[in-house]
């Protein structure tokens, strides 16, 4: 599902039109970044939990060459399903 395909879901489910759609979707991704990116953890009950996790350096090798290259530590998200979530993934099997 692309963004388009989203919007037009929500769209469909809230009766909303897909500019206000889009705009709400926009808007829960924009405070979602903004708090992980100050360190806080965003949790939907049911749905998940957003959090800022972090990745040590390493050393890496190019896949061609075989040549080493230092790869710099950095920060990363973490996404952790909810049950309601989880449960229905593997209800579909």
């Amino acid at each position: 599902m692309n963004r388009r395909e989203l919007i037009d879901a929500v769209a469909f489910a809230t009766g909303l039109n897909r500019a206000v759609a889009g705009e709400a979707i926009d808007g829960l991704v924009g405070a979602i970044t903004k708090a992980v990116a100050r360190g806080d953890t965003v949790q939907l009950i049911g749905f998940g939990s957003f959090s800022r996790g972090k990745r040590g350096a390493r050393v890496g090798r190019h896949p061609v060459t075989g040549e080493q290259t230092n790869i710099a530590a950095t920060r990363t998200v973490k996404f952790t399903a909810g049950k309601n979530f989880k449960d229905a993934l593997n209800a579909h099997r």
